[in-house]
């Protein structure tokens, strides 16, 4: 399977989830996701974001995925997917996407950062989250 089709399902699955109302994720002692305090973006609305993450056990492909917003109304962006390694060992993560022009601009933003795996269970990927963070930054121009 190629790694595009593999980061669409991930990313289109993480944000059908991040929509549902009160989904929670219990994440064990030994797994975290965190979120650079800053954010970058540039001249033609690329955003990158960055920060580490540790998980163990997994089954399926593991992915960390982000998003980032800044109006009132909750609106967010999906910026990029990350493969992820869940061996216990803490790993950084860089997410690269492009919002369309003028939904975001440097300044103050809010990002929410999910470490989530596509467990298979009876031939369809169901997911498992490792990790939520959610945490507000600043985006920077670069």
């Amino acid at each position: 399977m190629s790694m595009r089709p593999a980061l669409s399902a991930a990313a289109g699955a993480a944000l059908l989830l991040l929509a549902a109302p009160a989904v929670t994720a219990h994440a064990a002692p030994s797994e975290s996701v965190t979120v650079d305090p800053a954010g970058r973006i540039a001249a033609d609305g690329t955003i990158t974001l960055s920060g580490t993450y540790r998980c163990v056990g997994d089954s399926g492909p593991v992915f960390v995925s982000s998003s980032v917003g800044q109006s009132a109304d909750g609106a967010r962006h999906g910026i990029g997917g990350t493969r992820a390694v869940c061996d216990g060992a803490e790993h950084a993560w860089q997410n690269t996407g492009k919002a369309t022009p003028d939904d975001l601009k440097p300044g103050a933003a809010h990002v929410e950062v999910t470490l989530m795996e596509l467990r298979p269970d009876s031939g369809l990927p169901l997911p498992r989250f490792h990790a939520v963070q959610q945490q507000d930054i600043t985006l920077t121009q670069v």
